[in-house]
């Protein structure tokens, strides 16, 4: 195969793990002992050693630096949704951890891990963002937002919109009050984010008001993240919560957090059999 436009063969099976064998081809960077380390490439003590720690991650997911503004707005992000009340999902396997003596770094982990549950973790911020860039591109091929809000509410959920037990977020005048004070709020998606309230309450469904997963991924899609940049920042968004829910169970005695009597089980299953050996 030859001519300026021809492609080598593309190497597969045990051909393509022959070129990987022994060597890590990386651009995210390396460390040498005793000497230095490389940190997407500069170095991380001579950039970063005085460095906020958010402004560090975010470098490391993306590989672009943000503003001090745009730093503190994430730091809020993740400060305005630290809720210590062990009965949330992610926060009680912690506190069970703590309560039974497990690890505090294996209990904090697999809260962690749960955290990205479809409907009321991660999972909802990550299709808030897809929606609106989405969005997005649709209103910049003709399609009014209106338009392709219907759309979407004949095809799926919109996430990001709606809560469980109470309409109200109370998360989010504070945060849309810092994104103000830092001059952040008047980004397209962030403004989208209220328009599409509006719509959804134009189109019947009041009760759709913006939830902590919309504002919080219109912010993201307005500082440029991709739905996985997102995704990887989010990560954290709940762990300042745990350790007071991990701390308070471990002093309360083994096996007393939460436990159930026989009779608070609601049972409908098989009744009682005899046992045969």
């Amino acid at each position: 195969m030859s001519g300026h436009n021809a492609k080598a063969p593309v190497a597969r099976g045990s051909a393509l793990l022959d070129e990987h064998a022994g060597i890590l081809r990386t651009r995210v960077g390396a460390c040498w002992p005793g000497s230095r380390a490389v940190f997407r490439g500069v170095d991380l003590h001579q950039e970063f050693h005085d460095a906020d720690w958010m402004a560090l991650y975010l470098y490391g997911i993306t590989g672009r630096r943000f503003t001090p503004q745009q730093i503190k707005l994430l730091h809020g992000i993740w400060t305005n949704t630290s809720y210590p009340d062990t009965r949330l999902w992610n926060n009680r396997i912690a506190a069970l951890a703590g309560n039974v003596r497990s690890s505090p770094i294996l209990g904090l982990a697999a809260a962690l891990s749960v955290s990205e549950a479809r409907i009321y973790g991660g999972g909802p911020g990550l299709r808030a963002i897809d929606f609106f860039q989405r969005a997005g591109r649709a209103v910049d091929a003709g399609q009014s937002l209106r338009a392709f809000v219907q759309e979407e509410l004949a095809a799926r959920y919109i996430y990001g919109y709606g809560r469980p037990i109470e309409a109200h977020d109370e998360r989010l005048p504070w945060l849309s009050g810092l994104a103000k004070s830092l001059g952040l709020a008047d980004g397209r998606y962030f403004r989208m984010a209220f328009e599409v309230e509006r719509t959804l309450a134009e189109l019947g469904k009041p009760s759709l008001k913006m939830n902590y997963a919309a504002m919080t991924a219109a912010l993201g899609a307005d500082m440029g993240l991709s739905v996985r940049e997102f995704q990887i920042f989010r990560l954290p968004l709940f762990l300042a919560g745990m350790p007071p829910c991990l701390v308070e169970a471990a002093h309360k005695p083994e096996g007393t957090l939460f436990p159930t009597p026989c009779d608070g089980i609601a049972y409908e299953g098989v009744g009682k059999r005899p046992w045969q050996k």
